[in-house]
């Protein structure tokens, strides 16, 4: 249980993503992403006991760590300027959805039970609807690819984490550190130089304290404590968490595919959770 609510500690603060990307759009992509990822890995210090040679793990840890956040925003990025956003950002959100499918091909010890796959299938339909509010896709585009591949990549670093050497939770702040230098030297390459007032950089860094920090060392606690199946599932919630928190922020009204998308992710989740883990 404490495993499920770290996952929903995470979710929380992705769910405000969106808001702080409509608020911070004029600033490029990369470059968003790398300046808060650079104040995301502060964050770890006081985990680490301000010591950041806690950060220090073995090359192909921190390699996964540089494939999971940096390989998923970029490829994400790609996607969202290449293919149409709405549709881009579901495909990427098949992420969840690739953690239940994956857990027990990459993690010895768990097998895929019909609820896993069930609730999975009806939590993805869930995220669907908050995604497209029941509009049919745009149709096909090449720029589907990227968006596929960020969902590959962050499904398996989160499965990865799993399988390499236990690592403290505060080495996350090497992975972010690493993966903001990255974003901020492919920003400098490809991006425009943009100028930065008081109000972004103070955007940017309460972005990088929560959905690009602090959520990453939630999401790395609850991995290492709990099952990957139930929190693959629990994580559809962060698009329908996200969807109405931009309506409630646009004083809108949520519509009749939020309140279905809810009823549907909420019943998939309280299904898996609901039900007995098992080992084999």
């Amino acid at each position: 249980m404490a495993a499920n609510l770290l996952a929903l500690g995470a979710i929380a603060l992705w769910a405000t993503l969106a808001a702080f990307g409509v608020e911070l759009a004029h600033v490029p992509p990369l470059r968003l992403t790398g300046l808060a990822l650079v104040v995301g890995s502060l964050v770890a210090l006081p985990w680490s006991g301000f010591d950041p040679q806690r950060w220090r793990v073995p090359l192909p840890t921190l390699a996964l760590g540089v494939y999971g956040l940096f390989g998923f925003h970029f490829l994400l990025f790609v996607a969202l300027r290449t293919a149409p956003p709405v549709e881009a950002n579901l495909v990427n959100y098949l992420w969840p959805l690739l953690i239940v499918l994956l857990a027990p091909v990459l993690l010895p010890g768990l097998r895929l039970r019909r609820i896993h796959v069930g609730a999975a299938t009806v939590g993805f339909a869930g995220a669907a609807l908050a995604i497209t509010g029941g509009r049919a896709p745009a149709g096909v585009s090449w720029g589907y690819l990227p968006a596929l591949g960020s969902a590959l990549i962050w499904s398996t670093y989160s499965l990865g984490t799993k399988r390499v050497a236990p690592f403290p939770t505060a080495a996350v702040g090497g992975f972010c550190f690493a993966s903001g230098a990255l974003s901020l030297l492919a920003s400098l390459l490809i991006e425009p130089a943009t100028a930065l007032s008081l109000r972004d950089l103070l955007l940017i860094g309460a972005m990088g304290s929560g959905p690009l920090g602090a959520a990453f060392f939630l999401w790395d606690r609850a991995l290492k404590e709990g099952d990957p199946r139930t929190i693959g599932v629990l994580a559809f919630l962060t698009p329908l968490a996200s969807t109405a928190l931009l309506l409630w922020i646009e004083g809108r009204r949520p519509t009749i595919w939020i309140a279905s998308a809810a009823a549907l992710i909420v019943g998939s989740a309280l299904a898996v959770v609901s039900s007995p883990r098992d080992r084999v």
